[in-house]
């Protein structure tokens, strides 16, 4: 029977011989997927990677970056969403309910937050923040309603490495779950299932993606039943990852290890070239001595992202603050991290964790770390600070 041409073209016979093999994963992009009976329409189950039903669930590209993150992380099942807060959001949903209360450290990614104060808050549940510094405060800090309670290393801007294994100890004594915003460490830095961490998310927009140009999260874990809570209320959701993000991601991933260390001992040298100068009145940088928590980090890490925060003296105004950022030629002013450009962003202490709290005085400023040579960055940091403070 011939056939329209309108039909040739979308029923074509032709199919490419199996076996081709290339170093890149290639791209599957589908919203429907074609099943090739009714039997497998009915036995097939979204939630294992067994086959396919929808795209929203799953395709062979998005599988295997599951799979990769979840071995970059240590865990044994991953789930990837949109963005790293579209993560945080999805772990909060999946575990709290009406009258559960959740604990974040007082040094908390800022949206992370903003998600409780504003939209967990309308569901009934509450939030308390815990100094991440003091294990002892968060055993006082657990309640009966407590239902998770959030970690980060380093702490968001402030860039405090908390004592995590007295942070997890005191979590498990009273039986409380633990998620991690391991986007500093990305798998790299220290391995946070080993200590006891139940549930471990990334940004996968910073060191994974390394190009500034993918927004991603991941939720990783190790225990079968905690991934399905979440793999269910990540179908509910409706949460999913565009192809070409999941292929730019993968690309990426191979390169990841070289990067983070390239930009650790570019951002340690940075550092203490900074900690010399008088305009800085200290250098907040884990893996430097003297730094919130260094110890912390000395015990459990074997890197260091290369992000830092700087307090400038409290001599100068926000004003020369705001013209030593404004005259950085080489560090642009944007959000985010890990990318290729080296980036700048002065924050308000105040509006982070409260003035003067955790014993920081001065005006913070946060430096990212690119790709270029050590040597330039020192002299557009020299030149900015000569051109606003003077000297």
């Amino acid at each position: 029977m011939t056939r329209d041409l309108s039909t040739d073209l979308i029923h074509h016979p032709y199919l490419p011989p199996a076996g081709f093999e290339a170093p890149q994963v290639p791209v599957h992009k589908a919203s429907t997927v074609i099943f090739p009976n009714v039997a497998a329409v009915r036995s097939r189950d979204w939630r294992y990677k067994g086959g396919y039903t929808y795209g929203l669930h799953g395709t062979p590209t998005t599988f295997i970056l599951e799979e990769r993150i979840a071995t970059l992380e240590g865990g044994r099942q991953c789930v990837l969403a949109p963005s790293g807060l579209a993560a945080i959001m999805l772990v909060d949903l999946a575990l709290l309910a009406p009258g559960d209360e959740v604990l974040l450290p007082n040094n908390v990614y800022g949206p992370s937050r903003e998600l409780a104060r504003q939209e967990l808050a309308r569901w009934g549940i509450r939030h308390s923040l815990y100094d991440p510094m003091d294990a002892a405060a968060l055993v006082r800090a657990i309640a009966p309603q407590t239902k998770l309670i959030w970690l980060e290393a380093p702490g968001s801007v402030t860039m405090e490495f908390p004592d995590l294994a007295g942070l997890v100890a005191a979590a498990r004594a009273r039986g409380v779950l633990t998620a991690l915003d391991n986007t500093w460490g990305a798998g790299i830095a220290f391995k946070a299932f080993d200590l006891g961490i139940d549930i471990v998310m990334q940004a996968l927009t910073k060191y994974p993606s390394g190009g500034g140009d993918v927004l991603m999260g991941s939720v990783c874990t190790r225990d079968q039943a905690l991934h399905e809570m979440i793999k269910l209320t990540h179908m509910r959701l409706g949460l999913g990852v565009g192809g070409n993000d999941a292929e730019l991601m993968l690309r990426s991933l191979s390169s990841l290890p070289m990067r983070y260390r390239a930009q650790d001992e570019a951002g340690r040298e940075l550092a203490r070239w900074l900690a010399q100068r008088p305009e800085v009145a200290r250098v907040l940088h884990p893996a430097l001595d003297g730094a919130p928590g260094h110890e912390h980090w000395r015990t459990h890490c074997s890197a260091a992202a290369g992000l830092f925060s700087v307090l400038l003296d409290v001599r100068y105004t926000p004003a020369e603050v705001d013209a030593f950022v404004d005259a950085l030629r080489l560090f642009k002013i944007g959000y985010s991290w890990a990318g290729p450009v080296s980036l700048v962003v002065p924050y308000e202490l105040a509006t982070l964790r409260g003035a003067g709290r955790g014993g920081l005085q001065g005006h913070l400023v946060r430096f990212s770390l690119g790709f270029e040579a050590v040597a330039d960055l020192q002299a557009d940091i020299a030149q900015a600070m000569a051109a606003a403070f003077g000297g």
